[in-house]
């Protein structure tokens, strides 16, 4: 089975690692957003790629659920010690080395996505973890206390906390499917969106030119999995944003607003009087706590698939 999934941050990334338990022979493709990314000590720091593939490499920092295990912040101490700004932003010494690799490949001429296939087959990964784009796209937040916000400001800087009028995506308008991404959807058998941020996450993989009519162009099972539960994100800003940007924080409301891309949706057990339409629906126990709930979810939803006619 060929699978396809678009992801981005830790909800992503951990149902990634289940679907990797679940379908171990699966062929599975990851699109991951870069509307995150961001310039630190002039390193290029990709924090939703780093995710899935330190999460899928088995080096990702459990408890705080990004960034490399066994961290230690030498660089960081010092860097604070000079003075220099942002000290808001922590990159740990083995990270720090993944950033290193990646920004002296892309200035030497290597692509993103060839990049991001040097680190992933460094990390012993089998899952092929793609870019949304080649092309820099950067995630705006705009805001009611700061007005715009480079996306990491009001992510991290800012704990998320600032209201938000509107987000926007700079450079989406230059940016084109990458030929490796758009060959994983065309082959694709199953499409998948990880119970990700939809506004934040998935969005911006979706607003790269062509790639919302490419995914509704497939002929193929395209399902998405909640990341709301009984109104609210199990982590993360998604409920809050959701209210800030007009819409009722519920899955109902996730899979409204993801439309005709998706012939199925999979929402929780817990919300069971929602009525949602517009495509197959089914109820799973999707708050995964423990490997073994992300494998278990992963495992029903591929079997809710196979079972479609």
């Amino acid at each position: 089975m060929r699978i396809v999934v678009l992801a981005g941050g830790i909800g992503g990334a951990r149902f990634l690692r289940g679907l990797q338990a679940a379908s171990p022979d699966a062929d599975i493709t990851v699109i991951g957003n870069t509307g995150d990314d961001i310039q630190v000590f002039g390193l290029k720091v990709c924090p939703d790629l780093d995710t899935v593939m330190y999460t899928l490499g088995e080096g990702i920092d459990v408890e705080r659920g990004w960034g490399r295990s066994r961290e230690t912040w030498s660089a960081k101490t010092e860097l604070e010690a000079y003075g220099v700004e942002p000290t808001w932003f922590g990159l740990g010494d083995r990270d720090i080395a993944t950033h290193l690799l990646r920004t002296q490949a892309l200035r030497d001429g290597a692509s993103l996505t060839d990049v991001t296939r040097m680190l992933t087959k460094r990390l012993g990964i089998r899952q092929q973890i793609l870019p949304m784009t080649d092309a820099p796209v950067a995630t705006t937040m705009e805001t009611v206390e700061f007005g715009e916000l480079a996306f990491q400001d009001y992510f991290v800087r800012h704990r998320w906390q600032p209201t938000v009028r509107a987000i926007r995506l700079s450079g989406i308008e230059q940016a084109a499917i990458s030929p490796e991404a758009r060959a994983a959807l065309e082959a694709a058998d199953v499409i998948l969106f990880g119970p990700s941020n939809p506004w934040l996450s998935i969005a911006p993989i979706v607003a790269v030119p062509g790639m919302a009519d490419l995914i509704r162009s497939r002929n193929a099972p395209r399902v998405a999995i909640t990341p709301i539960i009984q109104g609210d994100a199990v982590k993360g800003p998604a409920a809050k944003l959701m209210a800030e940007l007009g819409y009722t924080p519920s899955a109902e409301a996730v899979a409204a607003y993801y439309g005709d891309l998706l012939n199925g949706f999979v929402y929780d057990e817990r919300d069971a009087e929602l009525q949602i339409g517009g495509q197959r629906t089914t109820m799973l126990n999707t708050l995964m706590m423990t490997d073994a709930d992300r494998a278990t979810l992963a495992r029903h939803v591929l079997e809710w698939i196979e079972s479609w006619d």
